[in-house]
């Protein structure tokens, strides 16, 4: 089975952003993305948990996304543009699909 190198990438960033920046995505033209609730961790701020949020403001979401590695530059600069003020990460990991077609 031939395998294609791709670039994934990882956001967690506050729910409240989750929208913008999954419009950035669609407007760069990724061709997919999955958003996932996340529930907890430990941060620069130390350990949080959602659980103890009185209001959804502080929730935190994380956006994956797998593309070409020759869009990778404009798209994390458009990426930038919105995270840059937010709290939250990105990271960006090489990956090996089997359907490149599909990214």
């Amino acid at each position: 089975m031939e395998l294609h190198p791709k670039k994934r990438i990882e956001i967690i960033i506050e729910r409240v952003v989750a929208r913008r920046l999954t419009d950035v995505l669609d407007r760069t033209g990724v061709l997919g993305y999955t958003v996932f609730p996340a529930q907890g961790g430990r941060g620069q701020d130390g350990v949080w948990d959602r659980n103890g949020l009185v209001s959804a403001a502080g929730h935190m979401v994380a956006i994956v996304c797998i593309i070409d590695a020759s869009r990778l530059d404009e798209t994390l600069g458009q990426i930038y543009e919105v995270v840059e003020r937010q709290i939250g990460i990105v990271a960006v990991s090489d990956v090996e699909v089997i359907r490149s077609e599909h990214f």
